[in-house]
This record gives structure tokens, C-alpha cells and sequence, in this order.
């Protein structure tokens, strides 16, 4: 079992990077924390128990940061126990992966590579929810890849064009 697409030379994944790469840090963090809400978030409290709050609190501080009402290391702090919630959550692979890529769509305010990991997690996240975490990979990377389709054009439509301060991102491969 796959807990993330990890092919850096994926079509899909070549294109959310171009694109990625011409926007400034506030675009991607808003872009990766508003998909993960709408997208991931009803993943996670779906197929876990609601009242585990840590990936809603990561999204909630990650934005107060955006804002200006807290300080890096709440929102951090929050970021992290999301990612201890994705640990725990390891017999689910689509709420381990939702937690996952929710995690890492808030850790892009302060480091904009980290909203790769919308599409690294949460495309796969997508396809287990949809799939089921026994499909096939012949199955899932196809729909993963269409996910990844959706979270490129859903940048496409926020994207700046002609960003005059686009983040410098090194890319890990």
C-alpha cells in the first residue's frame, strides 16, 4: 500500500510544480489550505471520529498566521499534531493520507514547497476514499492523477499571472 504518490516525473505532478513555481508563497498556502477544507477535510472527519479537531485546528491556525492573529509557533504546533493525528490513523490509508496532506498544506506558510503535498497526499487520499485502500494501483493512480488535474486547476484560477514575487522553491528531487 502506497501512502503517497512519490513519481516527481509524473505529468501531473510536472505540471502542479510549473505552476507551483510561478506563484508567491500567500497564493499557495491560501490555494493548498482552501482545498484541503473543502476537499480532504470531509475525508477525515468522515472516516474518523468527528471530535478529533487536530487537522481542523491546522487549517484554523495556518490561516490566523495568513492573517496576522498568531504567531508561527501555535500554528506549528498545531501542524504537527495533525501529523501525529495521521500517524495514529495508520489502519485508515485514506484518513491517514487526508491527515497527511492537510498537514502539509499548513505547513506552506511557512515553507511554500510543502503545498506539493496536497497533490503527493491528498490525490492519493482522494482515491482510497473513493476507491478503497485495496484497489488496485492500476486503479487508483488514474484517479489520483485526475485529482491532481482538479487541484492544478484549482490553482490555475487563483494563480497571479506575471507574480512579481514568486517563492523560491527547491524542490526535494
Amino acid at each position: 500500500m502506497r501512502k503517497l504518490l512519490s513519481d516527481w516525473n509524473a505529468p501531473y505532478i510536472q505540471a502542479l510544480k510549473r505552476q507551483i513555481e510561478g506563484q508567491s508563497k500567500t497564493t499557495l498556502a491560501n490555494w493548498a489550505l482552501d482545498f484541503a477544507e473543502r476537499e480532504l477535510l470531509p475525508v477525515w472527519i468522515r472516516r474518523v471520529v468527528p471530535e478529533d479537531p487536530r487537522p481542523q485546528l491546522s487549517l484554523a491556525l495556518a490561516r490566523d498566521w495568513l492573517a496576522g492573529r498568531v504567531k508561527l509557533g501555535p500554528a506549528k504546533t498545531a501542524i504537527l499534531a495533525c501529523h501525529a493525528a495521521a500517524r495514529e490513523n495508520a489502519a485508515d490509508p485514506a484518513a491517514q493520507a487526508a491527515a497527511r496532506a492537510i498537514g502539509q498544506c499548513a505547513a506552506s506558510i511557512h515553507s511554500p514547497r510543502h503545498s506539493i503535498g496536497l497533490a503527493l497526499y491528498g490525490a492519493l487520499a482522494l482515491a482510497y476514499d473513493e476507491l478503497g485502500a485495496d484497489a488496485p494501483w492500476v486503479l487508483l493512480e488514474p484517479r489520483a492523477a485526475g485529482h491532481c488535474s482538479r487541484m492544478l486547476e484549482a490553482l490555475r484560477a487563483v494563480s497571479v499571472n506575471g507574480e512579481t514575487n514568486p517563492a523560491a522553491i527547491r524542490w526535494p528531487c
